[in-house]
């Protein structure tokens, strides 16, 4: 996030799009039910009908995957009704020439044809996020994971810039991440073409400030990514694969892939909390411990960098990540391991990695510290890009993007868009299925259809339905819903038993590589002990 969750609560106007908050980050969404109370504007955009479109003076009910084409149309209005902060932009930005020029080549028309989304609202949200300061924008995967996700982020980032609405408080662009320590994961260079603190990989003097600190030769080419690992699998490029804390048989797109890459592995090693599907099928299982078990840090959404202390001791043969890792490094005769503490490797994290030189653990034994925080005398940094930007002049740019439908569209066959999202009561599933807590409040996979698709389907409340894509079949309890607009079905992917990642779709955004989970084509077959007939859309079958 480039601001601080709590800024959300200051913020006039609140823009969310491609995030169910309140089920996701609960706590986050507790902040914007907060804003509303007080006043602020809230504009959300969603195909489903969320909790805070409840609640929202704008719900823009866009279809799947046409979020660009929605934010230019946005966009457009703005510069048209002259709305656009232009000394920003003149003093801080520029591209914006030709990001007028392609914003300006779609109408309203014909982005309310593509989107779904009447001109009407689309002209209401745009003078509403324009003229109401500060402004907020927040997003998460309903905005990343697609075949475009790349160019939904930048005409989110270009709708701040336009505004104005960046370096200050309760402003900004502020991806909500996943789970507790994406973050950190990423600051600390768990990203295929960085080293810790995003410095490239390629950049022969930041690699040789690494070699001199790690002692050894680094290579300077970038990795793959999560998805480029398992291609290069199946193709015979990778033999091993070591896992922590990541489960891709259930979550991956297109999980049937996956497995296949898997089985032709030599040799598969997960570290993991609890025997998950994947660390079944592994020839080495680490038992790692819990947040719970461990001393650390984890970093926030919005850079927070706080302390974890363990309370109880670590469980059976189970031990922190670091020292697995310390101590499978120095048996394959690693040097540079000889770690003792979280805390010694929190100041070689400090020594190679300038966002982090300022945090200690006794600075952040009270509320934690942002990053950047360059020094031990510097307070943490709330809002990013308060002076200038990261790019080489510091001038924040335009990104000129041009709508692209999704990578798997609908047909006869198979007549309905599936998007993805979770439950409230569940993250991925792998420790909240364990709680019979969790898995009383919801403890089956549900495929959320609207009352017209269900009337067509002769699809009843609770009945058991097949869902199919191209790529594989699940059976789930259909929940008939109007949270789900028409031609839209919606599941999580939460249960194993119920893998929902079999049906989606693995097409890659070309930059970051991200699946596109959140659209693709499937049908609906009720499952009916007619003998062996099965009755629905794609079928050509009728009772």
């Amino acid at each position: 996030m480039t601001n601080t969750a709590s800024e959300i609560g200051e913020a006039a106007c609140i823009f969310v799009i491609g995030s169910n908050t309140t089920a996701a980050h609960p706590i986050i969404g507790r902040q914007i039910n907060r804003a509303v109370r007080n006043g602020a504007k809230l504009i959300v955009a969603d195909p489903r009908e969320t909790g805070l479109c409840r609640i929202a003076d704008v719900w823009l009910r866009h279809q799947p995957g046409t979020d660009v084409a929605l934010l230019n149309a946005i966009a457009r209005v703005i510069i048209k009704k002259n709305l656009s902060d232009t000394a920003f932009i003149k003093e801080r930005c520029e591209g914006f020439e030709a990001f007028e020029a392609a914003v300006m080549d779609t109408d309203l028309t014909t982005a309310e044809q593509i989107t779904g989304v009447s001109a009407h609202q689309i002209v209401e949200a745009a003078k509403m996020y324009a003229s109401t300061p500060p402004a907020t924008i927040l997003y998460a995967m309903g905005i990343t994971q697609h075949s475009h996700g790349t160019n939904n982020v930048r005409a989110v980032a270009n709708l701040a810039l336009l505004t104005g609405n960046i370096g200050k408080p309760a402003t900004g662009v502020n991806p909500l991440r996943g789970q507790n320590n994406v973050q950190g994961a990423c600051d600390m260079g768990a990203l295929p073409n960085v080293f810790p603190g995003y410095q490239k990989v390629d950049d022969p003097k930041v690699r040789k400030k690494f070699e001199k600190v790690w002692g050894c030769k680094l290579n300077p080419t970038p990795g793959l990514t999560l998805t480029e690992i398992f291609e290069a699998i199946d193709s015979g490029k990778v033999h091993a694969l070591y896992i922590m804390g990541e489960n891709p048989v259930v979550t991956e797109a297109d999980t049937h892939s996956i497995e296949k890459a898997i089985s032709k592995l030599e040799l598969l090693i997960v570290q993991d909390l609890f025997l998950t599907e994947t660390a079944r099928l592994a020839d080495v299982v680490l038992p790692a411990a819990s947040f719970a078990e461990k001393d650390g840090t984890f970093t926030n959404t919005d850079r927070r960098v706080q302390p974890v202390r363990k309370v109880i001791e670590p469980v059976g043969d189970s031990h922190p990540d670091w020292m697995i890792i310390r101590d499978v490094a120095k048996n394959m005769g690693a040097k540079g391991f000889d770690f003792d503490s979280s805390e010694q490797i929190m100041e070689e994290i400090r020594a190679v990695t300038p966002s982090y030189a300022g945090i200690t653990y006794e600075r952040i034994e009270a509320i934690g510290l942002q990053w950047p925080c360059p020094d031990v005398e510097h307070p943490g940094t709330p809002h990013l890009y308060a002076e200038k930007f990261t790019t080489p002049n510091g001038l924040g740019q335009f990104a000129p993007v041009t709508y692209a439908p999704p990578a798997e569209v609908t047909s006869l066959e198979y007549p309905l868009i599936l998007t993805t999202r979770r439950s409230i009561f569940h993250y991925h599933g792998t420790l909240s299925r364990k709680v019979d807590g969790m898995n009383a409040l919801r403890g089956e996979e549900q495929v959320e259809i609207n009352p017209v698709d269900a009337a067509a389907l002769e699809v009843e409340e609770g009945e058991t339905v097949k869902v199919m894509s191209r790529r594989g079949t699940v059976r789930a309890k259909a929940k008939i819903s109007g949270m789900t607009p028409p031609g839209v079905v919606s599941m999580t992917f939460h249960y194993p038993e119920t893998r929902t990642n079999i049906l989606t779709h693995g097409a890659l955004d070309p930059i970051a590589k991200i699946p596109e989970l959140k659209v693709c084509a499937v049908k609906i077959e009720r499952e009916i002990d007619f003998g062996t007939e099965y009755f629905g859309w794609g079928t050509g079958k009728t009772r």
